[in-house]
């Protein structure tokens, strides 16, 4: 889960809020409702810790509250629940031989109107590498390519939206790269570099919940990345959601699966081309005709 997670906790902070197997349970019911997440019991320390914050925030004393003023019809108090389990780990050109793969679709698109979608934009790393693979495909800071970027969780798209990093996140980048894509940060913001505004022009931040039954997202897309999400559904939800994507894709279109990410239960909808790059499957791909 997130970087600063750590496993355990010590005595006094377990100390400071009753957290019952009863309380355990129905954090795991709330958030597979809401956001499809399948906590195992081993994130137990984990979802204390998390949840032990918004307990403080909120001045409750015990999770039986907590969760009572959660099911109480309290929306705004869901959207921090769900942004406080959520998982938010990524960088710059994560997965890097994904990129490649992209501008060969791009390039096999060329005269087109490009549209992609990445659907787990957490604080915006990746649909800025995609940004930046389609600049560098076109040879332009303004390609024809446009970028929708969602999320469920409203605190890292609001970061997204920014485009602001401190200098460590880009240092993987080339030093060329970092001169033509970013502004460097000068005096009060001095280590810190901000994505070119041309390149946020390209993106639209939208939140979303791949849980809904409907998306405002219209197709069709030439590519959908979906990485590193589907770990956290279970069979049946990936299921749903991949349903889901077919229709907006196109005929050629490419989904884009996390490293440790497997389909082969929804072999009838798509298959897997290669290094976790899927296209449709052929009787879909058919149908689209």
């Amino acid at each position: 889960m997130r970087e600063n997670d750590t496993a355990t906790l010590s005595k006094d902070e377990r100390r400071e809020f009753d957290f019952s197997d009863r309380n355990f349970e129905q954090v795991r019911k709330l958030i597979y409702e809401h956001a499809g997440i399948s906590l195992s019991p081993s994130k137990r320390e984990m979802v204390y810790s998390r949840l032990g914050r918004r307990l403080r925030v909120l001045g409750l004393s015990s999770f039986d509250a907590y969760l009572e003023f959660l099911e109480s019809d309290n929306d705004a108090e869901l959207e921090a629940f769900t942004n406080s389990l959520t998982t938010n780990l990524t960088s710059f050109f994560r997965e890097e031989h994904h990129f490649p793969i992209l501008a060969d679709l791009m390039r096999s698109h060329k005269g087109e109107h490009i549209v992609l979608w990445c659907c787990a934009a957490s604080t915006g790393e990746e649909p800025y590498s995609m940004a930046i693979t389609a600049a560098e495909t076109f040879g332009t800071l303004n390609p024809p390519v446009r970028i929708l970027a969602t999320d469920v969780d409203t605190n890292v798209l609001a970061k997204a939206q920014e485009g602001v990093y401190a200098m460590e996140r880009l240092e993987k980048m080339s030093e060329e790269r970092l001169q033509r894509y970013f502004l460097r940060g000068k005096g009060s913001h001095a280590g810190q570099g901000r994505v070119r505004d041309e390149l946020r022009k390209l993106i639209t931040f939208r939140q979303l919940n791949l849980l809904d039954t409907k998306w405002p997202v219209s197709g069709p897309l030439h590519a959908i990345f979906c990485r590193n999400v589907m770990i956290y559904f279970d069979k049946k939800t990936q299921l749903e959601i991949l349903k889901q994507f077919v229709p907006l894709l196109r005929p050629d279109g490419l989904m884009f699966a996390g490293h440790s990410e497997s389909f082969h239960h929804a072999a009838n909808l798509l298959t897997l081309r290669g290094k976790t790059v899927y296209q449709l499957a052929n009787a879909v791909r058919t149908a689209h005709h």
